[in-house]
């Protein structure tokens, strides 16, 4: 955690709104379907076909997630031919996977 010298000056109404907005993305991530997507998609630009070989989620359970994941605007979609391919679009998913990577997914 930052010191209180580092911390930038917030007034309550931005420290609510922030935390607000790690409450959303949190929230979102607390599905084991959408969290084990994620972890795919922070590696890889993948379609709904590979995701669901990779994870093993059937198709209604995966497109129901992905599109969850979409209205959050924590993936992007990218069409190639007749493939839609999925990757992360937000900065903080992508930070927040990385560290969920080195705590729960790096042999130790």
């Amino acid at each position: 955690m930052p010191t209180t010298k580092q911390r930038p000056s917030m007034t309550p109404e931005q420290l609510r709104e922030h935390a607000g907005e790690a409450c959303a993305l949190l929230k979102t991530l607390a599905n084991e379907d959408r969290l084990l997507l994620l972890c795919q998609l922070a590696s890889a630009r993948l379609n709904v076909s590979e995701l669901a070989a990779i994870t093993g989620i059937h198709q209604p359970t995966l497109s129901q997630q992905l599109s969850v994941l979409r209205q959050e605007g924590l993936v992007d979609t990218e069409k190639d031919g007749k493939y839609v391919y999925y990757r992360l679009a937000n900065d903080n998913a992508v930070r927040i996977m990385r560290t969920l990577w080195d705590i729960y997914c790096t042999p130790k």
